[in-house]
C-alpha cells in the first residue's frame, strides 16, 4: 500500500491522491450516504441475487445474458461551428462501462467489434471494475484484452466502481488517464483539447476548474467524465463536448427504451445517447458491460464513434 501511495502522490499530487485513497477506504461498499445520490443501489449486494432470481422467474434472465453481449456500434455526428476546420472528420471511439470482470461474453464480442473500426483516438469514459470494492486484476486483465485491439492515442477517466489503485497499470497499458486534466491534439496549425475528470458521481474529487486550465476559451475543447450529472459545470465552463457514460441508459427497461432508473440526478433526456444543454453537445453512452446483474433489457449495450464535422461560421 505504502508503494501504490508513493507512485499516485508523485502521478497526481499529494493532496488528490490522499483524498481518493482517503475516501476510498472510509466510503467503499456503502449504501446510503455519499456521493452525488443518497442511496446506492450498486453498492447494494444482497438486492443483487434478489433481481436475478425475479427475472428468472419471468423467463427474461437468458434473453438479457444474452442481450448483453450482443454489442452495437452507434454513429454520432457532432456538427459545430467552433469545430477547427482541420479536424473535420475527426473521429472518436467512445467506450464506457466495461465491468470487464463481470462480463465475458460481452468482452469477448467487443474484441470482434473494435479490429475493423476507422478512428483518430479512443475514450474509455470510466467503470472498468464490475464491483464497488475488492480486487481489481481480473478488471484490468479484461481491460488490457480490449486496450490492446485498440489503435492510436487512448485517453481514460475513472468512474464509481474505480479504484484509484488502478491508475499505474492502466496508464502502463497505454491508457492516459486524464484525472482533472487535459491534453492537446494538433492537425496543421489547429488544436482541440481533451480533458477528463476524476469521478464526479461518488467520490466527488472532480476538478472541472483544474482540468480546463490552460485551455483557452476560442478553442474547442471535448470533456471526459464518467457521469454526465456534472452537465450544468461543463457547459458553463465553456467545453464544447461532453462524453460520458454510468447511467447504462437504464440496463433493464421498460418496452421502449423507457429507463426504471438511472442511478444519476439528470434530466431524462441526458441519460442516453446525443443531447444538447446551453449551446454544449453531449453524448451519454449506455455501455459496454452490465453491472449488478449481467443483463440487459431494451436496451442493447454500445460502443460510439463521434465524428466531428466542422460547420462553416456565421
Amino acid at each position: 500500500m505504502q508503494d501504490i501511495s508513493a507512485k499516485l502522490e508523485e502521478r497526481l499530487g499529494r493532496v488528490h491522491a490522499r483524498q481518493r485513497l482517503g475516501i476510498e477506504t472510509e466510503h467503499e461498499q456503502r449504501v446510503f450516504g455519499g456521493g452525488l445520490n443518497f442511496f446506492h443501489f450498486e453498492n447494494w449486494y444482497s438486492i443483487h441475487s434478489v433481481i436475478r432470481n425475479s427475472l428468472r422467474l419471468t423467463g427474461l434472465y437468458r434473453r438479457g445474458c444474452r442481450n448483453a453481449a450482443r454489442i452495437q456500434v452507434r454513429h454520432n455526428p457532432i456538427e459545430r461551428a467552433d469545430i477547427p476546420s482541420a479536424f473535420n472528420g475527426f473521429t472518436i471511439l467512445h467506450i464506457s462501462d466495461l465491468h470487464a470482470d463481470m462480463n465475458g461474453a460481452a468482452m469477448d464480442r467487443l474484441t470482434e467489434l473494435l479490429d475493423p473500426l476507422d478512428y483518430d483516438v479512443c475514450v474509455f469514459t470510466g467503470d472498468y471494475r464490475g464491483k464497488t470494492f475488492g480486487p481489481f486484476e481480473a478488471a484490468l486483465a479484461g481491460t488490457a484484452k480490449v486496450r490492446s485491439h485498440v489503435r492510436g492515442p487512448v485517453y481514460g477517466v475513472l468512474g464509481n466502481h474505480d479504484t484509484i489503485r488502478m491508475v499505474p497499470d492502466l496508464e502502463e497499458m497505454g491508457i492516459r488517464m486524464l484525472l482533472n486534466e487535459s491534453e492537446t491534439i494538433v492537425r496543421q496549425d489547429q488544436c482541440i483539447h481533451i480533458a477528463g475528470i476524476d469521478d464526479a458521481h461518488y467520490y466527488r474529487v472532480d476538478n472541472i476548474e483544474k482540468a480546463a486550465a490552460g485551455i483557452r476559451s476560442s478553442e474547442f475543447s471535448i470533456l471526459l467524465s464518467h457521469t454526465p450529472e456534472i452537465y450544468r459545470q461543463a457547459a458553463h465552463a465553456g467545453f464544447g463536448l461532453l462524453l460520458g457514460g454510468h447511467t447504462h441508459g437504464g440496463q433493464i427497461c421498460l418496452p421502449g427504451s423507457i429507463p426504471i432508473t438511472l442511478d444519476a440526478t439528470l434530466p431524462r433526456r441526458l441519460g442516453a445517447g446525443s443531447w444538447v444543454y446551453h449551446g454544449m453537445s453531449g453524448y451519454t453512452s449506455v455501455g459496454v458491460g452490465s453491472s449488478v446483474v449481467p443483463v440487459r433489457l431494451n436496451c442493447l449495450p454500445e460502443i460510439t464513434l463521434h465524428r466531428l464535422q466542422a460547420l462553416p461560421v456565421k
